[in-house]
């Protein structure tokens, strides 16, 4: 049986359960393929997983992105050979590992003019972005958002892509640093929700009249304010809870504050299907080589050090994207 490693944890808790361990990956089966990875995604859920807010069975090797080479090739895979650099966006865990067994069919083959760094910084971010501003809520030039954490991975890559679509971007950031940054990647508008009134800073920027929809990934923090953004019928659309869940309301809270719509969106709903999955990164790979979309990691950590990334991204000591490097 062949071994490679891997960060595992045992139990539930905080950065400090993730170990790196010697584990099993076993030889590809029907329909699989063992990926030698070279750059792994870092994703908020990578710590829901951790602390068992989204329960796994235990013990569990996280991680929902990465990209690498195909060292072996199970029977009846027929599009993919050894050698070929592929990535996915949305494996259920097992991206924290040297090496992998993944189903040929949620892989795709990268372009060679996107580098492996670059890669795995933008699959399940950028397939996040794609299926929020072209399925979720079609957005266009006639569009004024609310993107909360728009300095953070899927914020800045967010930014770009809704300001080339020609909306009116409005962010919330936790820094002045963050705030620049986040106005150099896109965003019109710029609320440090630390020292500013996000609810009163929308509805002067709007004039009063509230976002056509607001995308939501921090959760227990921004709710109900969210809510107090948003135009009659508009959407809000909650896709995280960095801060905590959203605490149980009364559906009547969204006809109370203009007959709302809300939606609790995951890429995996999105990318089901090989169709559906090969139009998200098809779309994510032509903004990045058009430039429309610029991304690097900027930061990186060594995998067997994914503890120290957890620590960071959990602290919002990080901004845009984080790899780890086996």
């Amino acid at each position: 049986m062949a071994k490679t490693h891997a960060i595992r944890f045992h139990q539930f808790g905080g950065p400090e359960v993730l170990r790196w361990e010697e584990v099993e990956t076993g030889s590809p089966g029907p329909g699989q393929v063992l990926v030698r990875h070279t750059a792994v995604g870092l994703n908020y859920v990578d710590t829901y997983q951790r602390t068992g807010l989204y329960p796994v069975e235990l013990p569990f090797v996280p991680g929902s992105e990465g990209v690498g080479v195909v060292e072996d090739v199970g029977p009846g895979v027929m599009h993919l050979r050894v050698g070929d650099r592929v990535g996915y966006p949305n494996a259920n865990g097992w991206g924290y590992a040297e090496r992998r067994l993944i189903e040929a069919d949620r892989l795709v083959i990268l372009p060679k003019e996107i580098d492996d760094r670059t890669a795995a910084a933008a699959l399940l971010k950028g397939c996040t972005v794609y299926s929020l501003l072209h399925l979720v809520y079609p957005v266009g030039r006639d569009t004024t958002l609310l993107i909360h954490a728009a300095a953070g991975g899927i914020g800045l890559i967010f930014c770009q892509w809704a300001r080339h679509l020609g909306a009116t971007v409005i962010g919330t950031v936790g820094s002045d640093e963050k705030a620049q940054l986040a106005r150099a990647n896109g965003c019109d508008h710029t609320i440090n929700y630390r020292t500013e009134d996000f609810v009163a800073r929308v509805k002067e920027i709007t004039g009063g009249k509230g976002c056509d929809v607001v995308y939501d990934s921090v959760g227990k923090d921004t709710f109900p304010g969210s809510l107090d953004c948003i135009r009659t019928r508009g959407m809000w659309v909650s896709f995280g809870q960095s801060s905590g869940k959203v605490p149980p309301f009364d559906v009547g809270l969204l006809m109370q504050k203009g007959s709302l719509f809300m939606t609790r969106m995951s890429l995996r709903h999105y990318a089901a299907t090989r169709p559906e999955l090969e139009g998200a990164t098809g779309a994510l790979f032509d903004v990045l080589a058009k430039g429309i979309v610029k991304i690097g990691p900027r930061q990186e950590f060594p995998l067997s050090k994914a503890a120290d990334a957890h620590r960071a991204l959990e602290a919002r000591a990080t901004a845009g994207a984080t790899v780890l490097m086996p």
